[in-house]
């Protein structure tokens, strides 16, 4: 494996909404950087963007599916249909039409951008996707636990990863009994929080995967810029630091275990 490679699990570069001019500079630089990016959707639009978009650039997969926050908008149907659309794309040998996984799903009780009980519908829907094609998730959990983990249950066999994981030791735990990893950002090299600071020191490499959120929750020594996928290696660093290891190794183990869990 190249010592460089590693492999942001979560960003979005592919959204124009969030990218409108430097799309191409921000990927440009990545790449350079040596990362690859899993380009993870929020809405049926943003869905559709990420599959483009990664269908002309190297070293990027989309990951599709309807942020909680985006619930009472869209349809689970249209996620299923770009599923059935790529592998279709795949049959046909069309290059990087592989969808990899679906995201960003989950609850949001934090600001109830779409109520509840929609907000768990389109999770169930979307669970069932992902259980009928056998494809991991990519989880968006805030302050919803108790009513997340009983839901997850029905849907025995799902893989995936909380993504910007910040909660209890609890819920990391619950976590680990169902296989899921937690995916670490630049939260953790600019968290006051000390038991946050506990989490990302203690938590083991086997257990996590790296990623950015980027645009949002730029690492330390970048705060104050628009993120880039470029910026998850100082993630990478932050975990060597902490863990003391090389940033090599932590490359080296997060991107096994984002490959293991997303089959590229």
């Amino acid at each position: 494996m190249n010592a460089r490679l590693v492999v942001d699990t979560h960003c979005h570069i592919h959204d124009s909404e969030f990218y409108p001019e430097n799309r191409e500079e921000a990927y440009s630089q990545s790449r350079t950087a040596g990362v690859v990016m899993f380009c993870v959707g929020t809405s049926v639009q943003s869905s559709r963007e990420a599959v483009e978009f990664c269908q002309t650039h190297e070293g990027c997969y989309p990951i599709v599916g309807i942020h909680p926050h985006d619930a009472k908008d869209n349809a689970a149907a249209n996620i299923r249909l770009l599923v059935e659309e790529g592998l279709q794309s795949l049959q046909s040998k069309a290059p990087n039409a592989n969808i990899i996984g679906i995201g960003e799903i989950g609850l949001d009780y934090f600001y109830d951008h779409s109520p509840r009980e929609v907000q768990i519908e389109r999770l169930r829907e979307q669970l069932q996707i992902a259980s009928d094609y056998n494809l991991p998730v990519s989880f968006h959990v805030r302050e919803a636990f108790d009513d997340f983990w009983p839901i997850l249950d029905d849907f025995p066999g799902i893989r995936g990863v909380l993504h910007s994981f910040t909660d209890t030791e609890q819920n990391y735990q619950e976590a680990k009994k169902r296989g899921l990893a937690i995916g670490v950002n630049g939260i953790s090299t600019f968290t006051k929080d000390a038991k946050q600071q506990q989490f990302f020191t203690e938590v083991p490499l086997e257990d996590i995967v790296l990623e950015t959120d980027a645009p949002f929750l730029t690492p330390k020594p970048f705060r104050g810029k628009m993120n880039i996928p470029a910026y998850v290696g100082r993630v990478a660093e932050h975990q060597a630091m902490l863990k003391n290891v090389s940033p090599t190794d932590v490359m080296r183990t997060t991107t096994a275990n984002a490959k293991s869990i997303f089959g590229i």
